[in-house]
């Protein structure tokens, strides 16, 4: 069995099944789209067998941590791949493609199985992620759909893709709404490393030679920074701006918005931070209806005094084509609105 080399990250699909060899932690970090994890060490063992080889002596951790090792692989070998068929043909990868996950394809390739290794580990694969952006993203056919807060710009993106148009969801990536109260209930936003993963993944099944439309967002989404490749062709790329009526945009929030209700001393937390820019009075009136769960005047008075007045001239600021931008005008962000709106952008956008 010796013939085979390890892969490279342009062949992971010819394989049946990708294994992550790290341990959990690792995998929560980042890995391959696709991957399960079968770790050889957990989270507690890799540290502890860390600890031997710095204070104790590189051998003594070794074998310690072969112990450990064989231990999981039989777990492995007896739960988790219990049912796979003689045929069965996994890719295996570890940090750089070394002893964990090269102890794993020994183990699956004894058994019968065609185990190959993925050359330079998850390395290899995020040295592929930045290559992907750095080259890709500026190749891309950017349109930037711009919109003031409320404006559903996200739902008329998925309302896009689902007509049929290419788009990239930043705010899906990033698990965040982009805004001061755009974190989502109980969802975490993921690692930097995955995101740029997700990121990169989905920018490499688009068609570079058709429109691509995506949010104008600021350089980071709550805390997830966009890569500098993206936010300098953001910048540059034509823009299409949602015109919503105020009332259309409130409706919208508060539809949008609703579970914001369900936490008011969160709520009212978050209100705080805008103190500096809004100023006590005006803050503790905004609290005070939070207290209450009256999002009505709440998001109202936000959208009058806080977003709205720093929307065109942030807009102008950040976007170089912001003057001969295409506009959509509507009274309507209902569900039929929304599709409606979608549709003719998508008609009119070359």
């Amino acid at each position: 069995m010796s013939h085979r080399q390890p892969v490279r990250i342009s062949d992971i699909d010819q394989f049946d099944t990708i294994v992550d060899a790290r341990s959990p932690a690792e995998f929560e970090q980042d890995r391959i789209p696709g991957a399960i994890n079968c770790p050889v060490l957990s989270n507690e063992e890799r540290a502890q067998i860390g600890t031997i080889y710095k204070q104790v002596s590189p051998f003594e951790a070794k074998r310690l941590g072969a112990a450990m090792v064989s231990a999981n692989l039989a777990r492995h070998l007896r739960d988790t791949f219990h049912d796979k068929p003689a045929n069965w043909k996994p890719l295996v990868y570890c940090w750089r493609g070394g002893l964990r996950s090269g102890s794993m394809v020994t183990w699956l390739r004894l058994v019968g199985w065609d185990a190959q290794q993925l050359a330079g580990g998850y390395k290899g694969f995020r040295s592929h992620v930045i290559e992907q952006l750095d080259t890709l993203v500026p190749r891309l056919q950017l349109r930037v759909l711009c919109g003031a807060t409320g404006s559903a710009k996200t739902r008329v993106l998925h309302a896009m893709a689902e007509q049929g148009a290419q788009i990239i969801d930043l705010e899906g990536y990033a698990s965040h709404k982009g805004s001061l109260l755009g974190s989502l209930p109980g969802v975490a936003q993921p690692s930097q490393k995955h995101f740029e993963t997700l990121l990169a993944e989905q920018i490499g099944t688009l068609d570079l030679e058709r429109p691509v439309f995506i949010e104008g967002e600021s350089a980071k989404i709550g805390r997830i920074a966009l890569p500098l490749p993206l936010v300098a062709h953001l910048r540059a790329a034509p823009v299409v701006e949602i015109q919503a009526t105020p009332e259309a945009r409130l409706a919208y929030l508060l539809r949008d918005y609703a579970y914001l209700g369900d936490d008011a001393a969160l709520l009212e937390e978050k209100l705080g931070y805008l103190k500096e820019l809004q100023g006590k009075e005006a803050v503790a009136r905004w609290q005070a209806w939070a207290q209450q769960g009256a999002l009505s005047p709440l998001f109202a008075e936000l959208m009058a005094q806080h977003y709205d007045p720093h929307y065109e001239r942030s807009q102008s600021r950040n976007f170089a084509q912001w003057p001969a931008r295409q506009s959509y005008a509507t009274d309507d962000l209902s569900d039929a609105g929304i599709e409606r709106l979608a549709l003719g952008i998508t008609a009119n956008t070359h």
